[in-house]
């Protein structure tokens, strides 16, 4: 085994700790030292075993007590400190909206060794756990990722017109604290107000909570919820899949449709 030092940039999904690929959970458990997000789950944290040294470099919204670039640096001194495997855990996978990249450009540039460890994303991972397809036939032909708030809170500036595109799902990462301003500015461009919506909070774990909505009522139900945690938004027809997979299978909390839809 090399002596080498090396920092694994591991996906932790989307919280559900058997949805941990199995290399992720390995390398949890040979870790000398693990740097983690806010948005790994405590069941994920329960799994590093009690003596593995654990740093926590989480953000809060409007709240970054350790910048990126500082984060950046200690993963740098880690290594050149003589930690030979050093974990840095993020929610979700790696290099979707978790700037990895950023990472394992600063590892690079001090010729450190990197290896990324997908993780499923949490787009993925609760679309499918609620039986949401992101792609469905006669749906949606293509999903789009976007971010729901901007550096130092700077005004989104994004594709407004590409993204009121009715035959593309939309999930919105990070977007709590806007989607109200999101969901009028893709309406304004011309998508339906009463395109379906979900709403997901603490997806894939025990306290997950989902709101189906539409895009016109999306802000005023998720107020409504007082969600406390992460938030994601599945926004199109294909949210429709998951009333009827399950009202199919006789689930109680089966969400009515929001509106009709082809689903084949």
């Amino acid at each position: 085994m090399s002596s080498e030092p090396i920092v694994y940039l591991v996906g932790a999904g989307p919280g559900d700790p058997e949805l941990l690929t199995v290399k992720a959970r390995r390398l949890l458990g040979e870790a000398d030292v693990v740097v983690y997000d806010r948005l790994v789950s405590d069941d994920i944290m329960a799994l590093i075993p009690p003596g593995t040294a654990r740093i926590n470099v989480g953000k809060q919204p409007n709240s970054h007590p350790c910048p990126q670039r500082e984060i950046n640096a200690l993963l740098v001194n880690l290594a050149k400190d003589g930690k030979r495997r050093v974990v840095r855990l993020k929610g979700g996978d790696p290099l979707t909206f978790g700037r990895g990249s950023e990472e394992m450009l600063a590892l690079a540039a001090h010729d450190i060794r990197c290896e990324v460890v997908p993780g499923i994303t949490a787009a993925s991972g609760c679309a499918a756990a609620l039986g949401i397809p992101l792609t469905h036939r006669g749906l949606a032909t293509g999903v789009r990722y976007l971010t729901g708030h901007c550096r130092e809170d700077a005004e989104l500036e994004l594709d407004w017109r590409g993204l009121a595109d009715p035959d593309t799902s939309l999930v919105v990462y990070m977007g709590k604290a806007n989607i109200g301003g999101i969901a009028d500015r893709i309406i304004n461009h011309g998508l339906d107000p009463a395109t379906p919506v979900a709403a997901v909070c603490n997806g894939t774990t025990a306290a997950e909570r989902t709101v189906f909505s539409t895009l016109g009522d999306v802000a005023r139900a998720t107020e409504a919820a007082g969600f406390e945690g992460p938030v994601l938004f599945i926004i199109g027809r294909v949210v429709n899949v998951a009333g009827a997979f399950r009202r199919e299978f006789g689930e109680p909390d089966a969400p009515e449709p929001v509106r009709k839809a082809r689903l084949g």
